[in-house]
């Protein structure tokens, strides 16, 4: 189980049993969205930090190996904050091409794609898409679930998710009817367990 302590700032390791195994100070100030990722024998971290907006990869013992900046689009240009909430990976483990994706969701709204070196690839805002316009993307998921990934956007303040293909060309929407303020998600077998705030745990099937 990894954690992060905002006031250290730390990142804890327990075990399963929550005994401290190990723990290391942060790059970051407030690793808002955290997630494990697998490239052939080692796990590494990415860490999104909504304070001072980078969004850092590390070993799992705080050895930084990779820095991805803020996209350089023209909404920032303009002045737009960047305020990172969450971070997933493509990961090659499940077939993808490590390309990671951010969400900037207490920013300017937007998810940022990047490859694997961190290069910018493209942003998106919900504009393209059926739905309409993100307000506080939060939590993101590279969904492996089905036969063809997808990516999963916790559109925290219209309360629902929306659903791309990795390119970033919106599918569909859904749990407007249902969900109050999604903000991360974990997928458990064929269900998916949406965290929403005020201590709310959402779970939806495959479907």
């Amino acid at each position: 189980v990894i954690s992060f302590h905002q006031a250290d700032p730390t990142v804890l390791v327990f075990d399963e049993e929550g005994d401290l195994e190990n723990s290391w100070t942060a790059t970051v100030q407030n690793a808002h969205g955290m997630e494990i990722v697998k490239e052939g024998n080692t796990e590494y971290l990415f860490l999104a930090d909504n304070t001072t907006g980078g969004v850092v990869k590390t070993t799992l013992d705080g050895e930084v190996v990779l820095n991805i900046e803020r996209a350089d689009i023209q909404v920032y240009a303009e002045g737009g904050k960047y305020s990172p909430t969450g971070v997933a990976v493509n990961q090659e483990r499940h077939g993808g091409n490590g390309d990671v994706y951010v969400t900037d969701g207490y920013g300017s709204s937007y998810v940022h794609r990047y490859n694997k070196d961190g290069e910018h690839i493209s942003s998106f805002n919900g504009e393209e898409g059926e739905a309409g316009r993100f307000d506080c993307p939060h939590g993101v998921l590279v969904d492996t679930r089905k036969s063809e990934p997808e990516l999963y956007v916790a559109d925290r303040g219209n309360g629902r998710v929306q659903v791309y293909d990795l390119d970033g060309a919106f599918k569909r929407a859904f749990g407007s009817d249902f969900f109050t303020t999604p903000s991360a998600f974990a997928a458990y077998g064929d269900d998916l367990i949406v965290a929403e705030l005020e201590a709310r745990l959402t779970v939806v099937d495959i479907d």
